[in-house]
């Protein structure tokens, strides 16, 4: 009689790993369950599972039993083992080989005296390779293969199904990183969308079917002459000059079969002016049918001598467009075949799983979330729309200025925005976008930076950089600057973070309060321009900005570049300077020497006040910065006037005298200068402080 009918205890054994092997899904659980119960009823001191797949590496060990014999064979030794490699029955003893097989030396070597192969499959599939080592004697060989042939295709069936599910997870994780990775470029490109619209300098319409208007810009009201309420109890055909109302609904009809369109027309404003206008339309069958309109006044572009390069440029645009359209089409193109694939496997293990089996549950779930993915790749192709990027020459304070209503409703009403422009100030050449996109981008990042109410200043200044300045700040070059400065009153920023807050996707706010893209952006924006950035910022004491765009020369006068020759005041008198950053103390105290003053360098307010109380004779001037350890420059200043009640004070720093107001410290008689300070500036404004009475 066979071993099974012979010992009842091993037949219970048997329907044992059978139902624990049905009712795991790890791969891993169920080599182990496999192998365990295997060396009991076979007795063979080592087992190995491995799972079977296609190619030159056909063997993965996904369990040993006992565990510590997992390192008896490297993962190629282990391939020697699949029937791909070495075809053929092998013999029970590892000497009866060939001396030339693959094997022999292998088994030699591991100290294996006897063993035996058995493949495992499922429905004709080879799945997996059974392998026992050193087994009790071949007189027992009969009854282990009875044995394990009663239990292959059960044995082959759960491996397939774990193996099947183990692949589902991993493409269900992969699946879900493309979706997490498409979900954040999709909130970027609607975050850029809605910055675009807030700040569009094209008309924008919404209409209906009918052609009325449904909702209009204010740079459209600004273009036709109308205002928002007129418009909307008016239709396109009211406004269309060029187009008859019959016309124009054909238009409509076209639109709406083809989806988009873009055309040249002509408006009639509400003075009967008439204007050339591009519009570029897309229609969108939600909400009962719409159609959402850009409109652009191009009368100055039409009159103009230009207008084969202005045709190029369209030109050379459409061709972007075309690329990016083809780009979006094959990442849904890949993302819907990922999507097969997972959705088929699913449904697969679905269909071959009790309707009642636990993991049904997970499979519904899988295919549901790959069917509601799917709808990611529709949207794609939506992302791509026509920016126009030309440098202007403008002036910055009028830019602002169109920009506080905007940038106001951006940071909340909790959020104080002052605006402090500059007199005469000089122009730049930039575009007008880029300047929107800088200031929202700033303005964002200290409205997150502030926790309740707070301040956020907006200042522009001409400034003049020269090499001392560029010395120490190696991305800036001497010149003429227009400086563009956001402050704020947040909680600012240790060394760090200041040290990386320009990298792509660096962030500090919580996840999914931010991109990490903002400050790269104005980084690139401001780099794009020939200028450069200065950052100042203390923990607890707020965050300035400073952007430095090159001043345009006025019409007929050169650039003006300060060298060392330039004329700048002069004198003899003693100044304690107390700067706690070395390279500024050094430059500055370098820089005062040349124009012939005496320069006591303190580091630290501790420092400045030991100099003072050992110095032989008057200190004129105490210039000093305002935030510092041990004290403030504030603070330092009180009790140095106790040695020295007629010295003058010269407070410097890097936030603007508005956000150093906010810590009391411009009183009446105290001086102060903004950092970064050119010679020039900052000879005149010390001889101004020590002449004053």
């Amino acid at each position: 009689m066979s071993i099974i009918t012979n010992q009842p205890a091993v037949q219970l054994m048997a329907i044992e790993v059978i139902s624990e092997l049905l009712a795991s899904t790890s791969p891993r659980k169920l080599g182990e369950a496999l192998t365990e119960h295997l060396r009991e009823l076979t007795g063979a001191r080592t087992i190995m599972v491995l799972a079977h797949r296609p190619g030159p590496q056909p063997g993965e060990l996904l369990y040993a039993s006992p565990e510590r014999r997992s390192t008896l064979f490297s993962a190629a030794e282990l391939n020697l083992f699949c029937p791909e490699i070495t075809p053929g029955e092998l013999p029970f003893l590892p000497e009866e080989l060939s001396v030339g097989h693959p094997l022999r030396s292998l088994l030699l070597r591991a100290g294996i005296h006897s063993l035996a192969r058995y493949p495992l499959r499922a429905g004709g599939e080879f799945v997996a390779l059974l392998l026992l080592f050193d087994l009790p004697g071949a007189e027992r060989m009969a009854g282990t293969s009875h044995l394990i042939n009663l239990l292959a295709a059960p044995i082959a069936l759960a491996l397939k199904n774990a193996l099947a599910f183990r692949l589902i997870e991993e493409q269900a994780k992969e699946l879900e990183q493309r979706v997490e990775e498409r979900t954040a470029e999709l909130r970027q490109s609607e975050e850029r969308h809605r910055s675009i619209l807030q700040t569009a300098m094209d008309g924008i319409w919404l209409i209906d079917a009918q052609g009325r208007f449904v909702e209009v810009n204010e740079t459209y009201c600004r273009m036709s002459g109308y205002s928002m309420q007129e418009l909307l109890s008016m239709s396109v055909s009211d406004v269309e000059s060029f187009e008859t109302a019959s016309e124009t609904s054909a238009r409509i009809k076209k639109v709406m079969e083809q989806g988009e369109d873009r055309f040249e027309s002509r408006h009639r404003r509400k003075d009967g002016t008439v204007y050339d206008v591009e519009v570029s339309v897309q229609y969108r069958p939600a909400d009962g049918g719409q159609f959402v309109s850009f409109v652009q006044n191009i009368t100055e572009r039409k009159r103009a001598e230009e207008e084969e390069i202005k045709l190029q440029a369209q030109l050379q645009q459409a061709q972007k467009m075309e690329s990016v359209g083809r780009l979006a089409g094959g990442v849904a193109h890949d993302f819907n075949n990922m999507l097969t694939v997972i959705l088929g496997h699913a449904q697969l293990g679905l269909m071959r799983l009790d309707p009642n089996h636990p993991v049904g549950a997970d499979l519904k779930e899988i295919i549901s979330t790959a069917q509601r993915s799917a709808d990611l790749t529709r949207q794609l192709l939506a992302f791509a729309r026509k920016q126009t990027v030309t440098p202007k020459v403008l002036n910055l304070n009028a830019t602002v200025s169109e920009m506080l209503k905007m940038l106001q409703r951006l940071i909340g009403e909790d959020i104080n925005l002052s605006w402090q422009p500059a007199p005469d100030l000089g122009q730049v050449r930039i575009d007008p976008s880029q300047i929107d996109q800088i200031l929202a981008n700033l303005c964002v990042n200290a409205r997150d930076a502030i926790a309740g109410n707070g301040r956020i200043t907006i200042e522009t200044a001409n400034s003049t950089i020269d090499r001392d300045y560029c010395a120490v700040n190696l991305e800036a070059v001497p010149g003429e600057y227009v400086c563009l400065t956001v402050s704020d009153s947040g909680s600012g920023m240790d060394k760090e973070t200041q040290a990386h807050i320009f990298e792509p996707f660096y962030t500090t706010k919580e996840l999914g309060k931010g991109t990490g893209l903002g400050l790269a952006t104005v980084y690139g924006a401001v780099k794009q321009n020939n200028g450069f950035i200065n950052i100042y910022s203390e923990p607890g004491q707020g965050t300035t900005f400073s952007i430095y765009l090159p001043r345009e020369a006025n019409l007929g006068t050169a650039r003006r570049t300060p060298d060392a020759d330039t004329a700048v005041p002069r004198g003899q008198e003693t100044i304690l300077l107390v700067e706690d950053e070395p390279a500024i103390l050094d430059i500055a105290s370098e820089m005062l020497e040349m124009q012939g003053y005496t320069v006591l360098k303190a580091d630290t307010p501790g420092e400045a006040i030991r100099l003072a109380r050992e110095h032989v004779g008057e200190i004129q001037l105490l210039m000093t910065d305002v935030i510092m350890p041990e004290m403030n420059g504030r603070d330092l200043a009180k009790n140095l006037l106790s040695m020295y009640p007629h010295m003058k004070r010269l407070f410097m720093s890097g936030y603007t005298a508005d956000v150093i107001a906010t810590h009391g410290v411009l009183d009446d008689g105290v001086h102060f200068i903004q950092k970064p300070f050119s010679l020039p500036d900052m000879a005149a404004k010390v001889r101004e402080v020590l002449d004053k009475p």
